[in-house]
């Protein structure tokens, strides 16, 4: 069994097959045709993908019925007043469904990740801060609807974890093999 942890940039799909003017995985990663994405990150995402061919551990890591959770800084318009920070951790209704509670906190200092090809916007009377926002399910664009129900759009957002598992040590567009053992699922 192969299992890759990647650091994906921004501007990058979460595949493999080429879409014309977009880089993919292939464009990083030469892997065999049975490795996959456990889950993904969205174009305009950045952050930790794990990639794999054990079946096992992607069902595991995906399925939110086994509630692994998953770190994302979010870096959003405006400083989140406490009860913006209450809502997105009892749950925000995005589409019609409730999310489920999320361990949302403001981060004290900016996580310091390297800058993007593309910078964020920037407004000059507009302050910004990072959110670290643990999800225990796996939503379309779910971190991004949550702070924009509460009025504070998500500017940046980087996966930091998955389970156990870090971007420590990484770079955009870097990887390393794990070993089984290092997975905790």
């Amino acid at each position: 069994m192969i299992y890759i942890l990647f650091y994906k940039p921004f501007n990058v799909l979460s595949q493999f097959s080429p879409e014309p003017g977009k880089k993919t995985l292939s464009d990083f990663l030469s892997l065999p045709k049975d490795v996959y994405p456990v889950g993904r990150l969205d174009y305009d995402s950045e952050g930790l993908l794990l990639l794999t061919n054990d079946n096992v551990v992607k069902k595991k890591l995906t399925d939110p019925s086994f509630g692994h959770p998953k770190t994302y800084y979010a870096q959003v318009e405006r400083v989140p007043d406490e009860q913006a920070l209450a809502q997105l951790r009892s749950g925000v209704v995005i589409e019609g469904e409730r999310t489920r509670p999320a361990e949302v906190t403001l981060l004290s200092d900016d996580p310091g990740f390297p800058e993007r090809s593309v910078p964020i916007r920037f407004r000059k009377n507009v302050p910004t801060a990072w959110l670290s926002i643990v999800l225990r399910e796996g939503r379309n664009r779910q971190v991004r609807k949550m702070t924009a129900a509460v009025g504070h759009p998500t500017l940046r957002l980087v996966r930091v974890r998955i389970g156990a598992l870090g971007i420590d040590g990484l770079t955009p567009g870097s990887s390393r093999e794990i070993q089984r053992s290092e997975l905790s699922v």
